[in-house]
Order: structure tokens, then C-alpha cells, then sequence
């Protein structure tokens, strides 16, 4: 009996148990993590694993094991101990014991003899630099799952990371500038593509730029994010409130809303782990479920939810493709893989042109999200006053405040560009890849904290 038939079998004898549903996920990873500050190495790691884990679900309870290696004589004693914990009992399962996920190579270490060289050039670029730190980050992970279903499923990933953050100062005055990039390549391929004194002068010049501006003034106006922003706004404050998970614990505003009203008529919102080349990508989710295009709004109205198996089975949904895991220790949950909204038919230039006044925001920071309401606070590191169409000047200290679904409603305008940022999404203790990504958004109206608030 081949080894997917072994597996198979014993998977599909504790649906007779009395199981709802078992499954058994395989993988091997190896990364490598560099992190330069103040001229030297501050840390230097690699490391390597492969495990193997079993989950049983029945009813409302799951029952997960995991443990090193990913022979099925690993995967066959975790799946018995998963099942012991579910109170059944899984038949005997013969036979030799077979790697099921071959060995993952071993990721050549990155060339990072350039981390000097792009230190000193940055810091001669400005006698304002007090501080240049940076981070590369390269990974690959393979893994194989199989499920009581008669799934048979796998892929490979990898990625590679490359961040820098200057800080200057300036008369007491401290200003940051970060910048980064991150495809799904091995660091050979990436940096073929990617040039590190590029994406360090960009972060030099946001810090410069933001060094004399002066303060944001604080009130209520309109916004244009530029499309370079980013879509962490609508990924943070908008997007895991649709994942299924969270619809079923009553955590999210969206919750018993399909077919209503969530977003102006010009949103589209989707999620799309099947597009190549970007962080949340792949040929299938960590279920084994083909990842696929998913919209989530469209025009305006609430169509779908993210979906693992649970919350499929559970709630009666569909299934997505966003049952993700950080590893084989982890149980799956539904996540977000590529959250974009759609491009529309506006340039940016003409969203700006027919601004009177408010804050054009370039570039978006890190901030703070109630998960269950939506509230936000996200601050702008690099952001314009605009008059009458025009860009006045930059201004420093901008923070975005609001309500992740009532700002879907104050888009009056959707750019006919459109951007992708990638980045490490956590929940519930996992962090994975995702990308996200919008247009150009003009929004009639949001709350800035600056100066005097």
C-alpha cells in the first residue's frame, strides 16, 4: 500500500470512530536572519526544523499533536495521540516508516557583505544621521497535508525580507525613515531585482524630508492616501473583522451583515491568495484547500467571509482558501493572504487636483486597532498639507484616526493605481506573510491628531 493510501486510510477510520474531521500536516524550513546596527552584526542567525502535526476535530472540540520529524511513524503516533485525546481510538497502521516531505535544502547564506558599504554611504549622505539600522530576513518552508476528505495537497514557499530605518536629528529633534521590501525569492533572485542602497536612501530621505517639517495641525479634513500608503489601514482595521473565526465569536461589526451595505459603492475588497510573486501566496492554503480570489465586497455590499475547514464546517460557509498556520506546532485559523481594494477610474492626480484642503498621505507608520470595533489610530510618516489641488509642504507628527468600517463609507474616490506593501501578520500567537494592497483613496472626511490635540 503506497504511503498516501496508508495515511489516507488511517485518516478516514476515525470518521468511523466517530470523528468529524482528522488531519496530518507535514513540513521542513530553514531561515537565515541578519540584523546590522551602529556598524557591526548585532545578530546572526540560521535555523532549521521539520515536524509533523494531528489533529482531530469532533464536535465543537479539536484535539491538536505535534512532534519533530516527518516519517509516518511521527505522523501515525501523533495522529493516535490526537484521537486518545478525542476520546477514540485509531486501528493499527503497518508498515516501514517513509519520509513524507523530502529534506528542505539547507538556504544558502545570504551575501551580506553590502551591509557596510550601504551603512557608511548613508551615513556620508547626511551629517544630520545618528543611527542606521537594518534587517534581512530570507526564509523557505515545504510542507505536505493530508485530511480525512481525501485531500493529498503541499507547496513550497520562501520569501526574503530587507528592511532599513534611519534615524536623524536635528537641533533635539529626532526623525525616523523606514523602508523595506520583500518578494517570494530566494535572496539571489532577490537582490537581482532589489537594490539595498536604494531602499536605504529612500528611508534617509523620509527622515530628512520629515526633519524641518512642521507640525501637523490637528482637526477634521479630507484625506488622500496615495496608493504607495499601503493598504495596513483596511488589512488592520477592516479585514479581520471577516474572518470567520472572529464573525463567530461575535468580535466583528460584520457579523449577520452579508448582503448589506459595508463600504461606499466604490469599494471592492478582496482577498486573493493565487496571485504570483506576493507574500500571502500559494498553490494551496495550509489545509490543503487551492487558494483563489475571493471577493470579499463588492460595490459596496458585504459578499463573503475568510474560512478555514472549522468555520466551514461550523457556520455552514464556503471554503476560502485562508486556513493558515505559522507551523506545524500551530493549529490552522483563518487569515488573510493578499487583502487589496480594487483600482477604480481616478488618477491621483485628479483626486489631489479636486482637494480645497487636507493631508495627503504618502506613507503610513505602525498604530494601534481594537480588533473587535474597528477603532483605529494609525500614524503618518510621510505626509503633505494640500491647498487648492496643491502640495503645500510636508508635515510631521499626523496620526489617522477612526473606525475601519465607517471609513469605507468616506471613500469618495478610488485611484486607478494600485500598490501591494508586504508584511508579517500575527494572530492568536502565529505570525505569517501577507501583502497588502490599494489604490489611491480619497476620503471626504477623518479626524488628524497633531499639533494642539
Amino acid at each position: 500500500m503506497s504511503v498516501n493510501a496508508r495515511l489516507g486510510k488511517a485518516l478516514k477510520s476515525l470518521l468511523a470512530e466517530g470523528a468529524d474531521f482528522a488531519d496530518l500536516y507535514f513540513e521542513t524550513s530553514s531561515s537565515h536572519s541578519f540584523v546590522y546596527e551602529e556598524g557591526a552584526f548585532e545578530e546572526i542567525s540560521s535555523s532549521s526544523s521539520e515536524g509533523t502535526g494531528a489533529r482531530v476535530v469532533r464536535g465543537e472540540s479539536t484535539s491538536h499533536v505535534h512532534a519533530p520529524g516527518v516519517g509516518t511513524a511521527t505522523g501515525f503516533s501523533c495522529l493516535d495521540r490526537a484521537a486518545s485525546n478525542s476520546g477514540l481510538l485509531l486501528p493499527p497502521c503497518g508498515g516501514s516508516d517513509v519520509r513524507v516531505v523530502g529534506v528542505e535544502e539547507t538556504l544558502a547564506p545570504p551575501d551580506f557583505t553590502f551591509f557596510r558599504d550601504v551603512d557608511g554611504r548613508i551615513r556620508n549622505g547626511s551629517m544630520w544621521v545618528k543611527q542606521v539600522s537594518m534587517h534581512l530576513e530570507t526564509a523557505c518552508r515545504s510542507f505536505a497535508v493530508f485530511n480525512s476528505e481525501d485531500t493529498f495537497a503541499g507547496d513550497r514557499r520562501q520569501y526574503t525580507l530587507f528592511s532599513v530605518e534611519v534615524v536623524v536629528e536635528k537641533g533635539g529633534v529626532l526623525q525616523t525613515g523606514y523602508e523595506s521590501e520583500a518578494l517570494s525569492l530566494g535572496s539571489s533572485d532577490f537582490f537581482r531585482k532589489v537594490s539595498p542602497l536604494k531602499v536605504a536612501e529612500e528611508a534617509l530621505a523620509r527622515a530628512l524630508l520629515m526633519l524641518d517639517a512642521p507640525e501637523c495641525p490637528a482637526g477634521t479634513m479630507p484625506v488622500l492616501l496615495s496608493g504607495e500608503a499601503g493598504g495596513t489601514m483596511v488589512h488592520e482595521a477592516c479585514g479581520h473583522g471577516l474572518e470567520a473565526d472572529i464573525i463567530r465569536k461575535d468580535f466583528s461589526v460584520y457579523r449577520g451583515k452579508i448582503g448589506q451595505a459595508a463600504a461606499s459603492p466604490l469599494v471592492t475588497l478582496v482577498d486573493d491568495g493565487s496571485l504570483p510573486g506576493l507574500l500571502g501566496s500559494g498553490t494551496c492554503d495550509d489545509e490543503g484547500t487551492p487558494c483563489r480570489r475571493n471577493v470579499l465586497i463588492e460595490n459596496g455590499v458585504l459578499k463573503s467571509y475568510l474560512t478555514d475547514r472549522t468555520s466551514a464546517r461550523m457556520d455552514g460557509l464556503p471554503l476560502t482558501g485562508n486556513g493558515r498556520r505559522s507551523s506545524f506546532r500551530s493549529i490552522p485559523q483563518p487569515r488573510m493572504t493578499n487583502t487589496y481594494i480594487e483600482p477604480g477610474e481616478t488618477s491621483p492626480e485628479d483626486m489631489l487636483r479636486g482637494m480645497k484642503q487636507g493631508l495627503f498621505v504618502r506613507k503610513m507608520g505602525g498604530g494601534e486597532v481594537d480588533p473587535t470595533s474597528g477603532d483605529f489610530v494609525f500614524h503618518v510618516t510621510e505626509g503633505y498639507l494640500v491647498q487648492d489641488g496643491r502640495i503645500l509642504h510636508p508635515v510631521r507628527g499626523a496620526v489617522l484616526t477612526g473606525n475601519g468600517p465607517d471609513v469605507l463609507f468616506k471613500i469618495e474616490a478610488v485611484g486607478n493605481d494600485l500598490h501591494f506593501l508586504p508584511g508579517m501578520c500575527g494572530k492568536s500567537g502565529q505570525s505569517v506573510p501577507v501583502s497588502d494592497g490599494q489604490p489611491s483613496l480619497l476620503l471626504h472626511s477623518m479626524v488628524i491628531g497633531g499639533a494642539g490635540a
